[in-house]
């Protein structure tokens, strides 16, 4: 009997992932922006997850879209790993 094993879910920057933080080394705090629509009233509201990526390279920074997977815990709060950088943000 084959056991299959569960597909890392995937968030992109189609999602607008973007980093809003850079939190310490390897570490950075993404945002991720959906609406979504009230159950009674049917008006759309803006909902926002936070979420605690590692990075290994120290590639992105803040304004960046990214492409991040599921992984491995890497610590209490870090469950997400940064896959690519989608957009590079322009120096100002």
């Amino acid at each position: 009997m084959e056991e299959s094993t569960p597909k890392q879910q995937e968030k992109s920057g189609q999602k607008d992932a973007v980093v809003v933080g850079k939190t310490g080394d390897k570490s950075i705090k993404v945002a991720i922006d959906y609406t979504l629509k009230h159950p009674k009233y049917g008006k759309y509201m803006r909902r926002r997850t936070i979420l605690s990526v590692h990075d290994q390279a120290n590639t992105a920074t803040v304004g960046d879209v990214i492409e991040i997977a599921q992984c491995k815990p890497y610590s209490k709060t870090k469950r997400w790993r940064l896959v690519k950088v989608v957009k590079k943000v322009v120096a100002k």
